[in-house]
């Protein structure tokens, strides 16, 4: 199955469809994206070039079977296209998060969470616990050295 994402004027995914394989193929047996746009055009009333072939199998500029990764991720509704890059990308999940063209991904200002203290780790396994950090955007506007809160989610 072929995947498309039907974009608006603001490259905004509305909606992802699947095509047959046989509508996206050449007569010399080749994939082309714009047999595929066309057909969706023509059945769907949308601009060809509003149809934007996506992975399946794409997620962080990763593919899942060892393929070769396409547009950086599979689209969803809400992502968003990156014609310069070639990226679908998913919402920016805060004002300061940064995007990651190599990794398709956003990236935070302050790098990954820290690792959970022993003792936070111990009380997660006894499940007494559910202790993560969580992303504070409040916290970093007022500090930008700060961001990553120790959260428990039992508490």
């Amino acid at each position: 199955m072929a995947h498309f994402a039907k974009i608006d004027d603001n490259n905004v995914v509305l909606t992802v469809l699947t095509l047959d394989n046989k509508e996206i193929v050449d007569a010399e047996g080749v994939e082309q994206e714009t047999l595929g746009q066309n057909h969706l055009q023509h059945h769907h009333n949308w601009p060809a070039e509003k149809w934007i072939k996506t992975s399946y199998n794409t997620i962080g500029n990763t593919h899942k079977l060892d393929g070769t990764p396409f547009r950086g991720n599979y689209a969803g509704i809400g992502f968003t296209w990156d014609a310069d890059n070639q990226i679908f990308w998913p919402p920016q999940p805060y004002p300061s998060w940064t995007k990651n063209t190599t990794t398709a991904m956003w990236d935070c200002p302050l790098g990954a969470p820290p690792s959970l203290p022993d003792e936070q780790v111990s009380q997660n396994i006894a499940g007494t616990h559910d202790w993560e950090y969580r992303w504070n955007e409040t916290l970093h506007q007022g500090d930008n050295t700060k961001g990553w809160e120790l959260t428990d989610h039992l508490a």
